[in-house]
């Protein structure tokens, strides 16, 4: 849990690439980056939860291992989206919503 105790800890992409991927796959860093010609480097940021997942790397990891690409885009577009929340909450509390434009 996280220091609110009210949710989750968010979860990070690379999270999910090491421990459901990688490790029960028994892959590691740089077999991942030799097969897909994505530099370790960049693997390793990923996984150090340091760098988000481009499209890019996410159409490489849909294709090696067999998922879609909107797979690993929606698990980093889910985690910078709670990030940003989290940021700037105090500011979309002040945010009045606008009435929805009536249906004519």
């Amino acid at each position: 849990m996280s220091k609110n105790h009210d949710r989750l800890d968010n979860v990070h992409p690379g999270e999910i690439l090491e421990q459901e991927f990688l490790i029960p796959m028994r892959i590691t860093s740089y077999q991942l980056s030799k097969d897909t010609n994505i530099p370790q480097t960049r693997i390793s940021e990923i996984i150090k939860k340091r760098r988000a997942i481009t499209c890019n790397t996410a159409l490489k990891f849909a294709k090696y291992f067999g998922t879609s690409p909107e797979f690993w885009t929606g698990l980093q577009m889910d985690y910078d989206l709670e990030e940003e929340k989290a940021k700037i909450q105090e500011e979309l509390k002040s945010i009045k919503p606008r009435n929805p434009i009536p249906a004519s």
